[in-house]
């Protein structure tokens, strides 16, 4: 008891020296336990934040790999997807009937209120993309495009990346091809434009023919029967693409280090695969191939190799171009042949430094097999261009 008296005496002491008086400490300890139980009943009340989400359905009317924009109900949305998924089966094809999954609660067409989320095929579509068909004349091939001329004098760019072709009769400036396709073309504001904007569709076969028929293959000759004469004997050349303008298919053989240019305008050609720089053909030709030149040699039809056949591992498909957009699962990129090109990014391999920034140049490796009614292509490997 004595001991629990001094003590006490002791702390007066100590709070008269500090300037406190025990009614202070007291009244401070009361306003800190009041402090604590206010935060812990405020905290306790605290409703927690309820996220809101929801769907808008209609038509898309353009994408730019990065926005896209939508009309539902005579309305314009348009959407930042940088943050999205894209899930549509057919990719991003104009015309097509689709929903879009966003957070936030939209406000009229103010779509600065919500965040996309998922674009994806309405579930329930009043029309399926049809199979429609162009007929028109060639003005330009590239590996990523090629423009026709219909009868109305209006000329329209097709993407054909990947592309199945077939040209029975050679290619060249004039003839006459079919285009099949999906989607519908992009409207314009000027109605009077002797151009149409196809940049969004779906292109499945180009051919001079239609149906698109191939023929029976050649029956191999009876060697008893091959001429003696070298120059008359059938050969093929494996070569890897490197660019088609045109009728001009610039390849390099396998083991040269020399490119070297062959004219298309009159021979049959078949791509099931497209024209992609990296993918490889086969030139049937007669005469003796030197390596580095077709002099002396007659080419009676190019063949490009069937990337159906073929594993992940094998498939060198490329697009190459400068990334203007993307969303949470795709890059877009602007090539240099002017086509715009939308590719998945998950699960490829990324070696490219571009972290997906816009202006970037990259170099896409994509898988045609994956990608023969979607607009939207599979990516195997991504690196810089």
């Amino acid at each position: 008891m004595k001991n629990f008296t001094k003590l006490l005496l002791g702390s007066l002491v100590l709070f008269s020296l500090s300037g406190c008086t025990a009614g202070d400490m007291i009244t401070s300890y009361t306003s800190i336990s009041d402090q604590s139980e206010t935060t812990l009943q405020n905290t306790s009340e605290t409703p927690k934040q309820r996220v809101y989400m929801d769907e808008i359905k209609g038509t898309l009317k353009d994408f730019t790999g990065a926005t896209l924009t939508m009309e539902s109900q005579e309305q314009t949305y348009v959407f930042d997807l940088s943050e999205a998924t894209l899930e549509c089966e057919d990719g991003m094809i104009t015309g097509d009937e689709i929903s879009v999954i966003y957070e936030g609660q939209l406000s009229n067409k103010d779509t600065s209120t919500v965040k996309a989320l998922k674009v994806v095929d309405d579930f329930h579509k009043k029309n399926q993309l049809e199979v429609r068909k162009a007929y028109g004349e060639v003005q330009s091939l590239t590996p990523n495009t090629i423009t026709i001329k219909n009868k109305k004098g209006k000329t329209a760019t097709y993407p054909i990346t990947g592309t199945e072709q077939y040209y029975q009769n050679g290619i060249r400036t004039g003839v006459w091809v079919y285009i099949h396709f999906k989607g519908k073309f992009a409207s314009s504001q000027n109605t009077q434009s002797s151009s149409l904007n196809a940049s969004h569709l779906k292109v499945l076969s180009i051919s001079d023919i239609d149906p698109l028929t191939l023929p029976d293959p050649t029956p191999t000759p009876d060697p008893a029967q091959v001429s003696a004469d070298a120059s008359a004997k059938e050969q093929q050349i494996h070569a890897e693409i490197q660019n088609i303008s045109l009728n001009t298919l610039t390849v390099l053989p396998s083991g040269s280090d020399s490119t070297i240019n062959v004219d298309l305008s009159q021979i049959p050609s078949y791509f099931k695969g497209g024209t992609a720089p990296g993918s490889y053909v086969t030139i049937t030709c007669t005469g003796q191939f030197q390596g580095n030149s077709l002099d002396g040699v007659t080419v009676t039809a190019v063949t490009g190799d069937d990337p159906d056949s073929l594993g992940s591992r094998e498939i060198t498909s490329s697009v190459s171009g400068t990334i203007i957009g993307h969303t949470a699962n795709t890059v877009t990129l602007q090539t240099g042949d002017g086509a715009t090109i939308t590719c998945f990014t998950e699960g490829a391999k990324d070696t490219s430094t571009s972290n997906m920034e816009s202006g970037a140049g990259i170099c896409i490796t994509f898988d045609p097999t994956k990608s023969k009614n979607s607009n939207i292509y599979t990516s195997i490997k991504i690196q810089d261009a």
